[in-house]
């Protein structure tokens, strides 16, 4: 079996800036719409990336929403265990919630719509990092958004670790 022929009629199109170095592009689509070069653009490839950049934003707010999640219930269900690491990723995750939700106000009503999937991948990672069986855990998510963010909340008997902490 032979090599298939090219048909000489079409032309071999060459890989573009953005499949070959997406820096690049970005570089050169930068500059084409700072000198209003508007019929230069990469419309289809920029349309796409603007997309990307608000799923991005998204699946990083589920993302910590997760972990924060998954830390208080091992914070809850495991308080034997509880660490200063823990309660740093505690208090990180929150930050960096808060921080994405002031640069991205519009995010906030997400929030209560990804909390149910949040809550089941936060439930995987207490399962996954702990000795407790997925069981353990309630079915739906025991603590209210407001809670889950608050900075001064955390479930289950107190902790010396916080008052440590907060002198």
């Amino acid at each position: 079996m032979g090599v298939p022929e090219t048909n000489p009629k079409i032309p071999m199109l060459s890989p573009s800036l953005y499949d070959t170095d997406f820096y690049a592009w970005t570089q050169e689509q930068v500059t084409l719409l700072r000198n209003e070069q508007w019929s230069q653009i990469d419309l289809q490839n920029l349309i796409e990336e603007i997309q990307s950049l608000g799923k991005q934003q998204r699946q990083e707010l589920r993302n910590r929403l997760s972990v924060l999640i998954g830390h208080l219930l091992k914070w809850q269900y495991q308080s034997g265990r509880r660490s200063r690491s823990w309660l740093a990723t505690l208090r990180i995750q929150r930050l960096d919630i808060a921080e994405l939700l002031e640069d991205n106000p519009s995010l906030k009503p997400y929030l209560e719509e990804v909390l149910r999937k949040a809550y089941l991948k936060g439930v995987e990672l207490a399962v996954g990092e702990t000795d407790l069986s997925k069981r353990t855990f309630p079915v739906e998510c025991p603590y209210s958004l407001s809670e889950i963010v608050d900075y001064d909340f955390y479930p289950g008997e107190p902790s010396k670790l916080v008052d440590e902490l907060e002198q």
